[in-house]
């Protein structure tokens, strides 16, 4: 929406902020360092809100939980936003000076009245009115939300509905006021950055409509580039399925298990020509592979950059050498390219890196020796002067209108829910997310033991318990439209009736993702891993022990 694909504020302004809104975003859990900011805010004063379908262990700490529907974030932030209008807290300077569309939003948000919310998300029309006039009120707000969020099929519209929020109040553009999209993993926005995206080269530079970075481009590397944007994943996915896409190179990605309906994803990959895996383990996706090539750990095996949610860049370097016939992904790429005839010689990564700074305008500024010495820099840093950007979008302020340069405008999204409809036959509604101790498929976390682990289960509101006449540790079978597994159960009280939880950390024990929708996002190809519909059958002592007798697998 402002051109940047990265947060506005660094983490320490939730430390000074007035008020944090956690939207979809269980941070102590997936985000320990961002959440130790967070609590700093907190005990310094700042009034804390969770929206989160789970009350989380982030929303214990919270003021105030906003406990929604699974799905329900659009119509409960344009209940917000006419709120804010209604009550008079528009930042009316602001949005006549630095946005545009606003006439249209209003009038798209004006039948969202705070009961209707409350029909659409089941949280308290009270709640609704106090999260939006604490909002519009404070003087410095922090809005941040990750893949609680963006996980869903209309996930960009998720997002411009929180947007839309902050261009109302004015809490964008300035320290302690911002808009902060966590990443779902480390360094997923440095590989933003680099130009790992379909449409992008690196620094975000438009491949299709920026005729300028292209040119620029072309003539470092001496080549032409298609004007066209790519395929994302989940259209790699469908090229695949019509047999337009035969070869795949992988690198640091497991996507037989980390893909929405994980039966297909296997299907898919295992029917290519041929399948490359470039990673450090010996992966479920490695294992299909016709060559794997063994790289190195790049937080402790090779020289580089990482880049945090905060758009700061920060130096990695090398502690050990990568073991046995391991080798450096520059090391392993340059070779590639050497064998089909390109030969880019033995770059270190500080000329890469160098190459990068000619070639993106907001990395210009951050050499190895300074991003040493300042102990790393947040982009953009256009020169060696440039000391970084602790926030963004500061010229939406500004009073020359030159300055200021184009207006941020509103999007008017509509309310749209789960596309996995709940039914007498799929009446639960399943959603997933991540634990502390663990990290993403688990093929790194899973390595080491740890004393708060627990293994996988099906986690269900002591209501749903009840009803199905279920106790801890039981055995299920869970189905959905895609597949079924089997799973204990838990008893977890921070779930409703009708509302399940599931992580993807034990594959090796519960195969989530054989259960998840794989329809996705138009405009970001995410999946909609958040909102799955399942029914949960009670494991039979019988089938049980027939499945242990080597009987047919009740869940195949």
């Amino acid at each position: 929406m402002f051109g940047a694909g990265g947060g506005t504020s660094s983490y320490r302004e939730a430390e000074e902020a007035d008020l944090v809104i956690l939207w979809g975003s269980s941070a102590r859990e997936a985000h320990p360092i961002f959440f130790h900011h967070v609590l700093k805010g907190v005990h310094r004063g700042a009034k804390l809100y969770a929206v989160d379908p789970r009350r989380t262990s982030s929303a214990q700490w919270a003021d105030v939980w906003l406990g929604l529907e699974v799905g329900s974030d659009i119509a409960l932030a344009n209940a917000i936003g006419r709120e804010i209008i209604h009550a008079g807290l528009v930042n009316q300077e602001f949005v006549r000076r630095a946005t545009a569309n606003f006439d249209a939003y209003a009038a798209a948000v004006e039948p969202c009245t705070l009961e209707w919310a409350e029909a659409q998300t089941s949280v308290p029309a009270e709640a609704i009115r106090e999260l939006a006039h604490d909002y519009g009120r404070a003087d410095r707000a922090q809005l941040c939300w990750t893949l609680g969020i963006t996980e869903h099929h209309n996930a960009t519209d998720n997002v411009l509905a929180l947007i839309n929020l902050a261009l109302l109040t004015g809490h964008v553009g300035r320290w302690g006021s911002g808009l902060v999209p966590l990443r779902g993993q480390n360094n997923v926005q440095g590989g933003g950055d680099m130009g790992a995206l379909p449409n992008k080269l690196p620094g975000f530079q438009d491949v299709v409509t920026n005729l300028e970075a292209r040119d620029r481009f072309e003539k470092a590397w001496g080549v032409g580039i298609p004007p066209r944007a790519g395929w994302h994943l989940s259209l790699m996915f469908e090229a695949m399925e019509r047999g337009e896409l035969t070869t795949a190179y992988i690198l640091g990605e497991n996507p037989i298990r980390s893909e929405a309906d994980s039966d297909r994803t296997s299907r898919l990959l295992e029917g290519l020509e041929h399948l490359v895996v470039q990673d450090i383990f010996l992966t479920d996706t490695a294992r299909i592979a016709e060559v794997v090539l063994p790289a190195s750990a790049s937080w402790c095996e090779a020289e580089g950059t990482v880049t945090s949610s905060e758009r700061r860049v920060q130096r990695v370097r090398r502690a050990l050498q990568p073991p046995g016939q391991a080798r450096d992904d520059i090391e392993i790429i340059c070779e590639l390219a050497r064998r089909l005839g390109s030969d880019w010689g033995h770059p270190s990564s500080e000329q890469v890196w160098d190459e990068l700074r000619s070639l993106s305008p907001m990395h210009k500024g951050m050499s190895y020796p300074r991003l040493e010495a300042l102990g790393g820099i947040q982009w953009p840093c256009r020169d060696e002067q440039d000391p970084g950007s602790p926030f963004l979008h500061g010229r939406l302020w500004e009073e020359d209108p030159e300055r200021r340069g184009p207006a941020a405008p509103f999007f008017a999204v509509a309310a749209e829910g789960p596309l996995d409809l709940l039914d007498s036959e799929f009446p639960i509604r399943l959603t997933t997310g991540r634990r502390l101790d663990s990290f993403n498929t688990g093929v790194q976390s899973s390595q080491y033991a740890t004393p708060i682990r627990r293994r996988e289960s099906l986690n269900l509101s002591p209501e749903d318990m009840s009803d199905l006449e279920l106790t801890d540790g039981d055995r299920v079978i869970v189905s959905s439209r895609r597949g079924s597994v089997e799973a204990p159960v838990l008893t977890d009280s921070s779930l409703h009736r009708g509302l399940a939880f599931m992580t993807l950390h034990f594959p090796d024990e519960v195969r989530t993702n054989r259960l998840t929708l794989d329809a996705w996002d138009p405009k970001s190809g995410t999946a909609e891993f958040k909102a799955t519909a399942i029914r949960v059958t009670k494991l039979r002592a019988a089938v049980r022990e027939a499945a242990v007798q080597g009987a047919p697998d009740p869940v195949a």
